[in-house]
């Protein structure tokens, strides 16, 4: 990475930073872009160079979150059962969580109890549902539109998923996520092992 891009990364980091940590104190609707760059110590047209609102702050979080689990699927040895295949690749963004628990956890938290954030939140794993349902074709071997298995499996994943943030969010990050996740997967491997293409 060139000096001007660990820059950049670095400011990016701090202005994530700074806006995350006020709208996880304030709430969402009570914070504004003067107030993170103030705290962020860079001008507003700094602000705007990096993100196109404070909501973006939020969603790049997001999309961070979602950056490594086609990737990790993609990674996975090719005769893997898909239950553990899709375990290794959800758990990347839980162990993200896990690894950086105080801030994951202020985002998360602000996340699920902001309805706006929400729902960018579900537009985006609908998106991280059909990338992953199109790498466990491609594993498989499927064609993803005549075959219900790899979207039904992504979908099971990420319910999965979804239900370990949400208790683990609910419960201050008391509960260790992965150990969540190991649970949850528990409980859905016999069906994602036993779905047989049609």
């Amino acid at each position: 990475m060139s000096l001007a891009q660990r820059k950049r990364q670095f400011v990016s980091n701090e202005l994530t930073e700074a806006a995350l940590q006020l709208l996880a104190l304030k709430g969402f609707d009570a914070v504004t872009v003067d107030e993170i760059v103030a705290t962020a110590g860079v001008s507003k047209r700094t602000f705007f160079r990096y993100f196109a609102s404070k909501e973006d702050v939020v969603v790049q979080f997001l999309a961070d979150m979602g950056t490594g689990m086609r990737a990790e699927l993609a990674d996975r040895p090719a005769g893997e059962r898909p239950s553990e295949a899709l375990l290794r690749a959800v758990s990347v963004p839980i162990a993200a969580c896990a690894d950086h628990s105080e801030r994951a956890l202020r985002v998360v938290q602000l996340i699920l109890r902001t309805p706006a954030l929400l729902a960018r939140f579900l537009e985006r794993q609908a998106q991280w549902r059909d990338d992953l349902a199109a790498e466990l074709a491609h594993r498989l071997d499927l064609d993803p539109a005549a075959e219900l298995y790899p979207r039904l499996a992504a979908g099971m994943a990420l319910t999965a998923f979804d239900a370990v943030l949400h208790r683990w969010s609910g419960s201050d990050a008391t509960e260790d996520p992965l150990a969540l996740l190991d649970r949850a997967f528990t409980v859905i491997a016999p069906a994602l092992d036993a779905v047989q293409p049609t």
